[in-house]
């Protein structure tokens, strides 16, 4: 509809084909990018994964709708915009009224779950007095202005994000982490609107290295991502993002967020660095920032793998066992770079990295070797091959055929392994976790974008 809206402003007609159960994400995309009287021709069925067939047999069927639309003006929206999962509040202030505050409790929450603003689970009321104090641990204005949060271009103030930090359940020492985490999901690399409005599954995962993971209570080791008490620093601040993602930058399930199933990431999913069980030097060192800084970087993964082995302590094994997970041709990520230019332009402003969250006990294997962070990046580029018919499988064929007409010789030879990314800077790893080899793989959405913590 971003599309359609921006052909509309050039004197270019326009009808989107759309499936049933994207009419209403169609009608708000329309407007929130500009252009609400776009008409759209509604078919039954997305149009992928039919048969050609069955797609003419959509259009034809639908075709009486396009023609009303570019003869006839037709506009399928009149009047104010309305939404099934969505209430918009009435009043600045909300207000709940029960026989105790127990029940004024259950009120707000019964009522936020029915207006479309919650993530499901309880959330913390934001009294005028919780979000004050969380604005003022942040050290700035309420009014200021952090960013314009996408998809819906929600005014992202230190105000609205500090009710939604409170909802999470975040202390105000939490507020400067928030902040940086707002601040990496608003840099145009990481592709905002994309993983906020698209069907894949893809969720935040936020990495914090330095000392301020410490000093506000972070867990580094057992279960860092949860769920139970000795994270649950780490699961407020995973909570908020959703939060913030939702009730600031209007990314909301079923109107906006048109996820095929979802995710459990989605929910939360935040880490500190184990520093102590790091061989290398501490991520934010890597990143280029100080020793002495904290940073806070977030990547958006479409979903995540173990990394099971217990068995290997010869380096070369272990990234042989890694990249019998790595390749997995059904993954979005995976040889984008048969498509043609890289992952530029659009929504998604940067190419993809893997991110992957190491386990100490893994960590040490490559360090006890003499492996350097290049190197094990290097040596999973190396082993990431997998046949080019295999890679191509879930690929439009005209779009390789564009990119590389000097490729074409590999239909001949489909069974010829090729690499599935463009370089070894498609790996991001952190260092994270307790005692045991279990590692966590996530295939790769987005770029790890990371931004310093400012504290008062």
């Amino acid at each position: 509809m971003r599309d359609m809206g921006e052909l509309e402003r050039r004197g270019v007609a326009t009808v989107a084909w759309t499936a049933k159960g994207f009419v209403e994400d169609a009608h708000w995309s329309a407007n929130v990018f500009g252009c609400p009287e776009s008409p759209i021709a509604e078919v039954p069925f997305p149009f992928t994964n039919q048969d050609p067939g069955r797609i003419h047999g959509m259009v034809d069927a639908a075709l009486p709708q396009v023609i009303a639309a570019l003869t006839h003006g037709q506009q399928l929206l009149s009047g104010p915009l309305t939404f099934k999962h969505i209430t918009p509040a009435a009043t600045p202030e909300l207000v709940y009224t029960a026989r105790d505050l127990l029940e004024c409790f259950d009120e707000m929450n019964a009522a936020f779950v029915r207006a479309g603003w919650s993530d499901g689970m309880p959330l913390v009321p934001p009294t005028r007095e919780k979000v004050d104090a969380m604005i003022a641990a942040s050290g700035r204005r309420g009014d200021e202005v952090i960013g314009i949060f996408e998809p819906g271009f929600g005014i992202g103030t230190v105000e609205k994000i500090a009710a939604n930090a409170v909802m999470a359940g975040c202390k105000p020492q939490v507020m400067p982490v928030i902040l940086a985490v707002a601040e990496c999901i608003l840099d145009p690399l990481i592709g905002l609107r994309s993983f906020a409005m698209s069907t894949g599954p893809q969720a935040p995962v936020v990495m914090v290295s330095g000392p301020i993971a410490r000093e506000i209570g972070m867990n580094h080791g057992v279960c860092a991502l949860g769920p139970g008490s000795i994270s649950a620093v780490n699961v407020t601040i995973g909570r908020t993002l959703r939060l913030m993602m939702m009730n600031v930058g209007h990314s909301y399930p079923g109107v906006s967020d048109m996820d095929t199933i979802g995710s459990a990431m989605k929910f939360s999913a935040c880490v500190a660095e184990n520093e102590k069980a790091n061989p290398w030097e501490p991520y934010r060192v890597a990143r280029g920032y100080d020793r002495a800084a904290s940073i806070v970087s977030v990547n958006v993964p479409y979903g995540v793998c173990e990394l099971f082995d217990f068995q290997n302590h010869d380096p070369n094994l272990l990234i042989e066992s890694f990249c019998s997970a790595i390749k997995n041709g059904a993954q979005t990520g995976s040889a984008n770079w048969l498509l043609g230019a890289p992952d530029v332009g659009g929504s998604l402003h940067g190419e993809r990295q893997n991110l992957i969250l190491l386990c100490p006990d893994h960590a040490s294997v490559f360090g006890n070797a003499g492996w350097s962070l290049r190197d094990v990046k290097e040596a999973l580029y190396k082993g990431a091959r997998m046949p080019f018919r295999t890679l191509m499988l879930n690929k439009p064929k005209q779009a390789f055929q564009a990119g590389h007409p000097n490729l074409q010789w590999l239909w001949d030879h489909p069974e010829i392994e090729i690499s599935m990314f463009r370089s070894a800077e498609f790996f991001d790893i952190f260092v994270v976790g307790a005692d045991a080899g279990r590692s966590l793989y996530h295939f790769g959405g987005s770029l790890s974008i990371s931004r310093q913590v400012k504290t008062l």
